[in-house]
């Protein structure tokens, strides 16, 4: 037991790194567009993009799949800026007539490459039986991800205050387009600038 809560431990922590902070900011732009109320909708998409990374940590770890390091930090920030794309391109999800399954398969598939990179993290522990630290990990992983989420939820509603209380009344963009655009374009620019960085040519 007290193994597995070391690794609990490990992976809380990873995602709370700042060195982990490419994965915060993806939670983040899969958060931007959603209100409390939206709380099931958001439900699904946090599970697909769980099931997604929890498949390839698993896989990768155990040896079943390896993928090139350097590909999986580049591919990482793409997603973000996919997903911040995403967020912008999509005005009105009420008539678009993908919008009921595509977004958790978008967070599943994205989920895959974000599990390879937190795979990468794991493996460099050298560990040699992998059943409980990956439990542990991948345990961890998801508090540390629910606190996150959490925290991004205080943040926008207070975020969508200010902008209701600084917005000229009946003035278009709604608050919550105003806080998408302005979390987006902020969370791309980084992400893009990482991708930048890591760029493989």
């Amino acid at each position: 037991m007290s193994e597995l809560l070391v690794y609990v431990e490990l992976g809380v922590r990873h995602i709370l790194d700042l060195r982990a902070l490419d994965h915060v900011l993806f939670l983040l732009a899969l958060a931007a567009i959603y209100r409390m109320r939206d709380w099931r909708e958001s439900l699904w998409v946090v599970s697909s993009f769980t099931i997604g990374h929890s498949l390839t940590l698993a896989l990768a770890v155990t040896g079943v799949l390896a993928l090139p390091t350097a590909l999986i930090e580049f591919l990482i920030p793409v997603t973000i800026v996919a997903t911040c794309l995403e967020n912008v391109l999509v005005t009105d999800r009420a008539r678009t007539p993908w919008r009921v399954g595509h977004r958790p398969v978008l967070a599943g598939i994205f989920g895959l490459v974000h599990g390879a990179g937190f795979a990468n993290y794991l493996k460099a522990l050298f560990i040699e039986s992998v059943a409980v630290p990956l439990l542990g990990f991948n345990i961890g992983i998801e508090l540390g991800q629910v606190l996150v989420l959490t925290l991004a939820a205080a943040v926008l509603t207070v975020l969508d205050r200010v902008i209701l209380a600084m917005r000229a009344p009946r003035a278009a963009p709604s608050p919550l387009r105003i806080r998408v655009m302005m979390i987006s374009c902020v969370v791309a620019l980084v992400a893009t600038r990482w991708a930048f960085e890591r760029r493989l040519w």
